[in-house]
C-alpha cells in the first residue's frame, strides 16, 4: 500500500501545540506500520463530497483526515475535531483534467464570494478595474492547472481580487496567474501520459509525497515541508539538470528558492556522476552549516553519496588544503592587520590616512588583490572608483602597505586572501584539482581570492561550476570582475522569478529598495520584473516616532498584538544596523515581557524565545514576523561607512550595499514585517513608503 503525505498535513500540523503534535505523530507511525491495526479509529465523512476521505481519531479532541483508497494512504490535514471535518467537507482530490496532476481541490460552492482583501483602501472596494485574464483562452488556463470549476471566477478576477483568489487554487494555478498578471508567459508542465500515475506528475511531486519507512516519515514530520523535503518547482528542475559548457549562475530575489536549487544541483552531479567529488559551499561558516543540515535531510538514506559530497564554508575548505599541501596556516587576525597599518602610518608619515580607510584599502585592494609590487598598486583598477587616488598618496600609501606585507612574511603570517590566492596557484599547476564540481551558495559575497581558486578548481570543465545568488543581497563584498579572474557565465546566468517565502505584500515593498534590474561589472545582468510571491498576507507597517521610548513602547505593542494571533516568539526576529542599536530592540522585547535570544557569529536561533540580531547575521533566516528597528538617519546607510569613502564612487557602493543590508533585513519576513525608525528616519524609508 502507498503511504503518502501532503504539504497540507504538515502544514497544519505545525499549527498544533508542542504536546498535540507528538501525539499526532505517535499516531501517524503506528498507521504507517499498520494500518489494518484494531486500534485505528477511523470515522467515514458523511458530508465530504469526496468519498475516500475518512477521519482517524487521534485523541478525544483531534483528527487527521486521511484520503483512504484499497491501495493507498493520504494523510491530508489534522485539526481539532469541526475544524478538520470542515477542512474535509471543502475539498476533494482529484485529477486534473489536462495536466494530468493530483490536486486536493477547493470546492467552489463551499466558498463565500471572494472578497477584496480588508487592507485594500476602502475607496477602492467598488472596483471598475479591468478583469486580467479575459483574454486568456480556458485551455490555457486549464494547461496551468486551474481547476475548470474555478474558471468563471478567474475570469472575473481584477487586481483588487487576484490575491484573495489564488488562496483557494493549487499552487500551479496560483503561480501561472500571477505570473499573467505581472507580464510573464507562464510554462505549463507537460501532462502526464494517459493511464500515469497521477501523483507522478511534476506539479503534484511539489505537495505529495511518498513515505517509504518510518525514519522518512519521522524526517518528514520533524520539519516544516519546504524545509525537509527541499522540493524543486518544475521550472528549477531545469536549471538543476542542465549540461552547462563552462560556470553557470542562478540569480534571484530574496525567497525564490536559490539555495534550493544549488543543494540539488549538488546531489545531481553526485548521483550522475559516481566517481566525482562534489564540493557544495559558501562564504559563511554559518551558513555552511544550514546547508550541511539541509543536505543531510536529503540525502540521510544514501550515504555513499554523502561520501563524495562534502559541505564546507570557502574559508574552512582553504584552510584544510592550505594545511594539506603546505603545513597549517598561521592566519593573522584583522585586529593586528589593522594596528600594524596604524603604527606604520604614523612612523612614515602618513597618518593624515584614518585606520578605516587604510584597513579597507588594505582588504579590499592591496590583499584582495595580492598585489606585490609599486607597479601593481599604482595601476590596478580600482573595483568600481572612478576617482583616482593622486600618484603621490598612493606612494605613501603603498610604503604602508609593503611594509605590512614584510612584516607578515618575517613573521609566518598569512591571510585569507593569501591562502586563496597560493592554492589557486597550486592547483592551476595540478593535473587533478581537489573536486571535479563544485557548486556555491550566495555567490554574491564570494571574494576576488575565493574566486581566483575557483576559476582554478573548475572554470576550465563543463558543468565544473556552478552559483546561485543575488547581486541585491549583496553585504560583504566590493563588485569586481569575475570574468577577469576566468569565471565567465555569459550566457549561462538565469533568474528565478518565483518567491516561496516572502509575501506578495512584503516582497513588493522591500523591492523598491532595489532597482528593477540589476548588473555585475560584467555586463550580467538580473532582472528582477515579474518575480511573483505564492501567497499573500498584510501590508508592511513603515512607522516614524519622535523619541526611542515611543519606538519601543509602539514595537513591545506590535509584538503584543502578533503574539496575540498565535505568532510564537522563535516565530519572530528582530534586525537592527549595528551592535550600537541592539539596546534598543532588547528593551523592546523586555516591555512586551517575551523571552529573547541576541544571536552571536554562530546564528542559533532557539525555540521559545525571539531572535534579536544584527542586519549583517540575517542571511540564512526567516521568521513568521520581523521587526526592523532604529533604521535612523546616520544608522543605515552608516555614518561611519560614509566618512571613509574616497570618492564619489565608493560611496554610490556604500549607499548599495547599505540598501542590500536593509532588503535583506525586510525579506527575512514571511507574513509580517514592522520597519521603525526615530526621527529624523534614514532616507531609505521614503523609498519603502512610496
Amino acid at each position: 500500500m502507498e503511504f503518502r503525505i501532503a504539504d497540507t498535513f504538515t502544514d497544519s500540523l505545525a499549527r498544533l501545540t508542542g504536546e498535540e503534535q507528538k501525539t499526532v505523530k505517535t499516531t501517524a507511525f503506528d498507521l504507517q506500520l499498520n494500518p489494518a491495526s484494531p486500534g485505528m479509529s477511523f470515522h467515514k465523512l458523511d458530508q465530504a463530497r469526496d468519498k475516500h476521505f475518512w477521519s482517524l481519531r487521534v485523541s478525544s479532541d483531534l483528527r487527521i483526515i486521511v484520503h483512504k483508497t484499497a491501495s493507498s494512504l493520504l494523510l491530508c490535514y489534522v485539526d481539532h475535531h469541526d475544524k478538520a471535518y470542515s477542512w474535509a467537507e471543502r475539498r476533494k482530490l482529484e485529477a486534473h483534467p489536462t495536466t494530468g496532476a493530483a490536486q486536493l481541490v477547493e470546492i467552489r460552492e463551499t466558498v463565500q464570494e471572494i472578497t477584496v482583501p480588508k487592507y485594500v483602501e476602502a475607496a477602492a472596494l467598488v472596483s471598475t478595474k479591468q478583469a486580467l485574464f479575459c483574454g486568456v483562452a480556458d485551455s490555457a488556463l486549464l494547461s496551468y492547472g486551474v481547476p475548470a470549476e474555478w474558471l468563471d471566477d478567474v475570469r472575473r478576477a481584477d487586481e483588487d481580487s487576484l490575491l484573495e483568489l489564488v488562496d483557494h487554487l493549487p499552487s500551479e494555478a496560483a503561480e501561472a496567474l500571477l505570473e499573467l498578471a505581472t507580464g510573464g508567459t507562464p510554462q505549463p508542465a507537460a501532462p502526464v501520459a494517459a493511464g500515469a500515475d497521477p501523483f507522478s506528475h511534476p506539479d503534484a511531486l511539489r505537495r505529495f509525497r511518498v513515505m517509504n519507512d518510518v525514519e522518512e516519515l519521522e524526517r518528514a514530520l520533524a520539519y516544516p515541508w519546504d524545509k525537509w523535503m527541499l522540493f524543486l518547482h518544475p521550472a528549477q528542475r531545469q536549471w538543476v539538470e542542465r549540461d552547462y559548457a563552462g560556470p553557470a549562475r542562478i540569480a534571484g530575489s530574496a525567497g525564490t528558492g536559490k539555495t534550493i536549487v544549488a543543494l540539488h544541483r549538488a546531489v545531481f552531479l553526485a548521483r550522475s556522476n559516481p566517481e566525482a567529488r562534489v564540493l557544495l559551499t559558501t562564504f559563511s561558516d554559518t551558513l555552511g552549516n544550514a546547508l550541511r543540515t539541509r543536505l543531510r535531510r536529503m540525502i540521510s538514506n544514501e550515504p555513499r553519496l554523502a561520501e563524495r559530497l562534502e559541505v564546507h564554508a570557502l574559508n574552512a575548505v582553504g584552510e584544510r588544503l592550505f594545511e594539506r599541501h603546505f603545513g597549517r596556516p598561521n592566519i593573522v587576525s584583522r585586529d593586528w592587520i589593522r594596528e600594524r597599518l596604524v603604527a606604520t602610518a604614523k612612523s612614515g608619515g602618513a597618518d593624515r590616512f584614518s585606520a578605516r580607510f587604510l584597513l579597507s584599502e588594505w582588504e579590499e585592494i592591496v590583499d584582495a588583490w595580492q598585489l606585490d609590487g609599486w607597479e601593481a598598486y599604482r595601476d590596478i583598477k580600482r573595483l568600481g572608483r572612478k576617482t583616482r587616488l593622486p600618484e603621490a598618496q598612493r606612494t605613501a600609501l603603498w610604503a604602508v602597505f609593503d611594509a605590512l606585507r614584510g612584516q607578515l612574511q618575517d613573521e609566518g603570517l598569512v591571510t585569507h586572501a593569501g591562502i586563496f590566492s597560493r592554492l589557486a596557484e597550486h592547483t592551476a599547476a595540478r593535473k587533478h584539482p581537489p573536486y571535479d564540481f563544485v557548486v556555491v551558495d550566495e555567490a554574491q559575497d564570494v571574494s576576488v581570492a575565493q574566486l581566483r581558486f575557483l576559476a582554478a578548481v573548475g572554470a576550465a570543465r563543463p558543468n565544473g561550476l556552478f552559483f546561485a545568488g543575488d547581486l541585491g543581497q549583496r553585504i560583504f563584498q566590493q563588485p569586481f570582475s569575475w570574468k577577469a579572474l576566468g569565471v565567465d557565465v555569459r550566457g549561462r546566468s538565469r533568474t528565478l522569478h518565483i518567491n516561496y517565502r516572502t509575501s506578495h505584500q512584503i516582497r513588493s515593498q522591500a523591492d523598491r529598495l532595489l532597482g528593477p534590474e540589476l548588473a555585475d561589472v560584467d555586463g550580467n545582468t538580473e532582472n528582477r520584473r515579474g518575480t511573483v510571491s505564492v501567497f499573500n498576507g498584510p501590508a508592511p507597517v513603515c512607522e516614524r516616532y519622535a523619541s526611542a521610548y515611543d519606538e519601543s513602547c509602539a514595537v513591545a505593542a506590535w509584538l503584543a498584538a502578533r503574539t496575540a494571533e498565535g505568532v510564537m516568539p522563535h516565530e519572530m526576529g528582530m534586525f537592527v544596523r549595528s551592535e550600537s542599536e541592539l539596546a534598543r530592540a532588547c528593551a523592546a522585547v523586555e516591555r512586551v515581557g517575551l523571552p529573547a535570544r541576541v544571536l552571536d557569529e554562530h546564528v542559533e536561533t532557539t525555540s521559545g524565545q525571539v531572535s534579536i540580531s544584527t542586519m549583517h547575521l540575517a542571511k540564512g533566516l526567516e521568521f513568521r514576523a520581523v521587526v526592523v528597528m532604529a533604521c535612523d538617519d546616520e544608522v543605515i546607510p552608516s555614518q561611519a561607512r560614509i566618512e571613509t569613502v574616497a570618492d564619489d564612487a565608493d560611496l554610490e557602493d556604500v549607499y548599495n550595499t547599505e540598501r542590500h543590508l536593509l532588503y535583506v533585513a525586510c525579506t527575512r519576513a514571511r507574513d509580517h514585517l514592522l520597519v521603525t525608525s526615530v526621527e529624523p528616519a534614514s532616507e531609505f524609508l521614503d523609498d519603502l513608503r512610496m
